[in-house]
């Protein structure tokens, strides 16, 4: 399937722009999502033209070499980067400092823009990076023909903003074991990322249906695991253009090609995560290694057999072994401080029926088969640490215990009672983050989903803190993500879909503070939105009543 991206029509664009321009309709604040902390509006503009330059000192050159790209981008002006000392003075000018106030944080800015100047301070370069957003939003979207644009010499509004993240995890996780989607597209959803601030990607790399990144060591995981005879899932072959030479479909990411994405996003101040599901969820690595299971096989990748016996044999030594040297080599290409190793909706009947697990549970002193998986988290945590890595799982990995230091991503719940226990939480639960849910409880208006139901008033609502969870435990809550598991997006517009505008509502959840959410504002807020994810090139989901909604096409 592919899917029209319905363009607001020229009036509609003219309607935003006019909404930008004064404030969202509102004195008070202007229009950024998510909300800024602390903002006051005053009087006046600063105009930017091809007279501005952006004064930057040692440490802030590589962020406002990005500003210049953006404003460029924006406004097709060329803005020069020029060291402090040889602007001389701040009037007419934007000034990036590391002269900020105390009690900011590593991502915290201050952001004055007056009719002479604009001035982003903060302490280290992501509070700079962000203020840039912040900025970037502050210069009103325009029409041309439909087209988004920005007006020449645009105009932006005076403010005095200071603004600091209330969570530090905002992340969003891709699924690209289910369909594959190339470092382009990846690259692509990261831009869209930084725009709303978000700071973690999830990289769901290997599953039962595929396995998507390249391990030296075991090439089969790529040359088996990578592909399968079709789409899948029941859905048009003609809905994807993954496709290799031979027929079959799927794809993989070389080592190559994770590092320049991982160097992309660190240069956007995001942290990639990556998953490698253990120990279930693992029949298209059995596929190539089928001695790593309980049963020697037969495996596929192929939908839908293999799904229920993906699970390494935990009783065999050299599945421990394999999938260190797998990790030896993610921690290579992945400098981040976690690891995800999956460790849900293990199914523990090939254990219970295997010789080698059963003489595992008696060595060990188990006494469920259930147990076998805290015994596989506990033991590959172990070599995970002493590379100076931390585990982070699914809810389940509690199940039998939850390993030491292991932090947990709460989608059934778990979180207070991890928390209480003194270990990290990220939530994204099931009914709020599930970005493969409907949008519209009326389906023949949306592409195919998963089922559910989440609308974007529905994410705003989210909150990430546990109700139950006492105040001294309230720190282990690190912060939220949004998941798209991708079963039923066989192509990367129906991801964006999917994604665009939740992940801004949800943007909003875990930066802003909690005090200040108000829909009604948000959804004011989000009106020059569109246009910019339009510039952005992104197919986003019109919010219902205000335009005809995009439908699933062949």
């Amino acid at each position: 399937m592919r899917f029209m991206h319905v363009k607001l029509n020229l009036s509609f664009a003219i309607l935003l722009s006019l909404l930008a321009l004064n404030g969202c309709g509102s004195a008070v604040k202007p229009c950024i999502v998510p909300l800024p902390q602390k903002v006051e509006v005053r009087s006046g503009n600063f105009q930017l033209n091809n007279q501005t330059k952006i004064a930057v000192d040692s440490a802030s050159d590589e962020t406002g070499r990005y500003l210049a790209a953006q404003l460029l981008r924006l406004s097709g002006q060329q803005i020069q980067v020029q060291q402090q000392s040889s602007v001389g003075t701040a009037k007419g000018n934007i000034v990036l400092t590391k002269n900020a106030k105390a009690g900011l944080g590593p991502e915290g800015y201050e952001l004055s823009v007056t009719a002479d100047s604009v001035t982003i301070r903060a302490a280290e370069p992501a509070g700079l990076f962000y203020g840039i957003q912040s900025l970037l939003q502050l210069i009103p979207p325009q029409s041309s023909n439909g087209t988004p644009a920005v007006a020449k010499d645009p105009q932006i509004p005076c403010v005095e903003i200071e603004d600091q993240p209330r969570f530090k995890w905002r992340g969003l996780m891709l699924d690209v074991s289910r369909h594959f989607f190339n470092k382009e597209e990846v690259k692509q959803l990261l831009d869209a990322m930084v725009v709303y601030k978000l700071n973690t990607f999830h990289w769901h790399l290997t599953d039962d249906q595929s396995w998507r990144v390249e391990i030296k060591k075991y090439p089969r995981l790529t040359e088996v695991g990578a592909w399968r005879k079709s789409v899948g899932f029941g859905l048009d072959p003609k809905s994807t253009t993954s496709y290799g030479p031979d027929g079959r479909y799927g794809g993989f990411y070389t080592q190559d090609d994770i590092r320049e994405v991982v160097a992309y996003a660190k240069a956007r101040h995001i942290t990639i995560v990556p998953e490698i599901e253990m120990p279930g969820h693992s029949s298209a690595a059995l596929a190539a290694y089928p001695q790593l299971s309980c049963t020697g096989g037969p495996f596929t990748p192929d939908l839908p057999g293999g799904i229920f016996d993906g699970v390494y044999c935990a009783g065999n030594d050299e599945s421990f072994s394999f999938l260190q040297d797998v990790l030896s080599e993610v921690f290579e290409l992945f400098p981040g401080k976690y690891v995800h190793i999956g460790g849900d909706e293990v199914l523990t009947n090939n254990w219970h029926n295997c010789v080698k697990c059963q003489a595992r549970l008696k060595q060990e002193g188990l006494k469920k088969d259930i147990e076998l998986e805290s015994y596989f988290i506990r033991r590959m945590e172990k070599f995970i640490n002493s590379r100076h890595r931390n585990v982070i799982g699914w809810s389940e990995i509690r199940e039998g215990g939850l390993a030491e230091n292991a932090a947990i991503m709460d989608w059934v719940g778990g979180a207070v009672e991890a928390a209480t226990a003194g270990h990290d939480v990220v939530m994204s639960p099931l009914d709020d983050c599930y970005f493969d849910h409907y949008q519209s409880r009326d389906h023949s208006t949306e592409p195919h989903a998963i089922g559910g139901y989440l609308p974007l008033e529905q994410v705003y609502a989210f909150e990430p803190m546990p109700a139950k969870l006492p105040a001294q435990f309230q720190w282990h809550i690190l912060g939220a993500q949004a998941n798209v598991w991708t079963e039923y997006m066989p192509n990367f517009k129906h991801v964006q879909y999917m994604v665009f505008p939740r992940i801004c509502a949800l943007a909003e959840v875990v930066w802003s503070p909690k005090s200040l959410r108000d829909w009604n504002d948000f959804q004011q807020r989000m009106q020059p939105q569109y246009p910019r994810l339009d510039a952005l090139g992104i197919n986003y989901r019109h919010p219902a009543g205000m335009i005809s909604q995009a439908k699933r096409t062949q």
